[in-house]
């Protein structure tokens, strides 16, 4: 832990300062020159410290704007993605949302309900299972392998009767819906409450959302999840090639 906190700090000095030498940042951390280089010399493998000129200073490297511009892609999503449920939800007539995966759960970041909606539920900002729904499974079908592992390794909450809970059969329908591309959820989270739900893809390529519909089960049927897949998966393409993801 204590590595972890100067690393953090060097970033923080070279932050503030712009530009700074191993014998001010080993003066920063109160360690050996020998320590501090070593540190920079990690994050600079890493690309998030470059050095400025041979034996020169040190400067925040181009790997932090990577990661800078994953959190503002983020933060950018529900701004981005309210106009892609508000016109799906209007195509439908359904409940359409935006979810994305905080570790263990599957958080909603935008919600607009369609002229069928019967409920007045607003599921932004509420956090979700990702096993009981069709956002979560997205999200979790293109989870690194160890977070699946790790998560699935847990007891899984049973919500109804037809939530599954059984690892092997959820492995088995991630390769589904990486496969089709797709994710459903019937009467899994709450009965009569059916859900269907399409990725959403970042510049990388990497799944960072979800783009769900759902609607009551007599309505939004089996059938009717066929139905509007398409329709879906053309919004949710749409909106990935805003945020610079191109499926050639």
């Amino acid at each position: 832990m204590q590595s972890v906190d100067r690393a953090v700090t060097i970033l923080e000095l070279l932050a503030r300062n712009g530009e700074t030498g191993i014998t001010e940042i080993a003066g920063e951390l109160g360690v050996h020159k020998s320590t501090a280089s070593r540190l920079v010399s990690v994050l600079e493998a890493r690309g998030l410290v470059e050095q400025l000129g041979e034996r020169g200073k040190y400067a925040i490297g181009f790997g932090i704007v990577r990661l800078a511009g994953a959190a503002t892609e983020r933060m950018d999503l529900p701004r981005l993605g309210r106009p892609f449920c508000e016109s799906l939800a209007a195509e439908l007539g359904e409940t359409v949302n935006i979810a994305i995966r905080d570790y263990d759960v599957a958080i909603n970041i935008s919600q607009s309900r369609g002229t069928a909606s019967v409920t007045t539920h607003n599921w932004v900002g509420q956090r979700t299972p990702l096993h009981a729904t069709s956002s979560g499974k997205v999200l979790l079908a293109h989870a690194p392998p160890e977070d699946q592992d790790e998560l699935l390794a847990e007891p899984l909450e049973r919500y109804t009767t037809r939530t599954i809970t059984e690892a092997t059969e959820l492995r088995a329908m991630f390769d589904a819906i990486v496969r089709d591309a797709y994710a459903t959820s019937y009467e899994e989270l709450e009965l009569g409450l059916n859900a269907a739900a399409v990725a959403v893809h970042d510049q990388d390529g990497a799944v960072i959302a979800a783009l769900s519909a759902s609607g009551p089960s007599y309505r939004f049927s089996r059938k009717r999840v066929r139905e509007v897949i398409g329709a879906m998966s053309v919004a949710a393409k749409e909106l990935s090639a805003q945020l610079g993801y191109w499926d050639n």
